[in-house]
């Protein structure tokens, strides 16, 4: 299951940069942005990378004309708005306090759950290296179940964030099962609940905004250095140990790519050749 998920977020690298970094300056961003998560691998060092590849964005890139949006469809007022984005910072800023005196148990994953949920812009792979910085180092899940449990995850169906139901119970402290899943699937997504109704009354203007386009351009190519990043640590240096993982890690990439199995094809192939291998060596 691990080798799979090099395999995936290879590709997923793959397809952003084609789309994402068409010229030197995007490849650029994303080589910087690469490099600076590579040496400062926390939620600090990748809400940098973002701050900076938008700032970068906005300078460098000349802002395309402003184009006519139709306004969207859901109708909710500034004041909600305002206080569904009110709530979310003071969820982000208060959490880590209370966790702080509660460092066992609900609080501090919904805490830990919820700041990854946060801090992530660009897709559910860039949330691996917060993840694991979360939930590893302390102890509470050990790093091969965590990519496991990443490389089975790309065999449901759904966002990849319900990986965090799937760490929630696979904790060695309470709560775990069902309910530590659940309190972490919920913890998780809550963030984004809370900033798209908060933004909804704004976004309009926003997306009319040809600096906001210019930097979102930037903060995209920095988004694939980030998941860059994400595939050198933790995929990579977890996953391939041996020749024979490297091997595997080539098929399921030629298998996505080019012979465009779904993932959930690749992960069952590979855990039952995976399987065929270890029964062979131990006979």
């Amino acid at each position: 299951m691990k080798v799979v998920a090099v395999a995936i977020v290879a590709q997923a690298v793959w397809a952003m940069a084609r789309n994402l970094c068409t010229d030197a300056a995007r490849i650029s961003i994303m080589a910087v942005a690469a490099c600076i998560a590579l040496l400062l691998p926390n939620a600090l060092g990748q809400l940098s990378v973002i701050a900076a590849a938008g700032l970068v964005g906005m300078l460098a890139f000349k802002p395309d004309a402003a184009h006519a949006h139709e306004s969207l469809p859901l109708r909710v007022s500034r004041r909600t708005g305002a206080c569904l984005l009110l709530l979310f910072a003071g969820l982000l800023i208060g959490l880590p306090i209370l966790a702080a005196s509660f460092p066992h148990g609900a609080i501090a994953d919904i805490s830990s759950f919820f700041r990854a949920g946060s801090l992530v812009f660009g897709g559910g792979h860039v949330v691996l290296p917060l993840l694991q910085s979360e939930v590893v180092p302390s102890g509470l899940v050990d790093n091969d179940t965590f990519l496991a449990g990443y490389g089975a995850a790309q065999a449901m169906p759904g966002p990849l964030f319900t990986f965090a139901a799937f760490l929630g119970a696979s904790m060695n402290s309470s709560p775990s099962g069902w309910a530590g899943g659940l309190i972490c699937l919920l913890a998780i997504f809550a963030p984004s609940f809370l900033l798209v109704g908060g933004a909804i009354p704004f976004w309009d203007g926003l997306r009319g905004n040809a600096r906001m386009q210019a930097a979102l351009a930037g903060i995209n190519a920095g988004v694939v250095g980030l998941l860059l990043a994400a595939l050198y640590q933790p995929v990579w240096t977890s996953a391939i140990r041996q020749p024979s993982d490297f091997a595997m890690a080539i098929l399921a990439l030629v298998a996505l790519v080019f012979w465009k199995w779904p993932s959930w094809l690749v992960v069952l192939s590979l855990g039952a050749a995976g399987g065929a291998i270890g029964v062979m060596g131990q006979g």
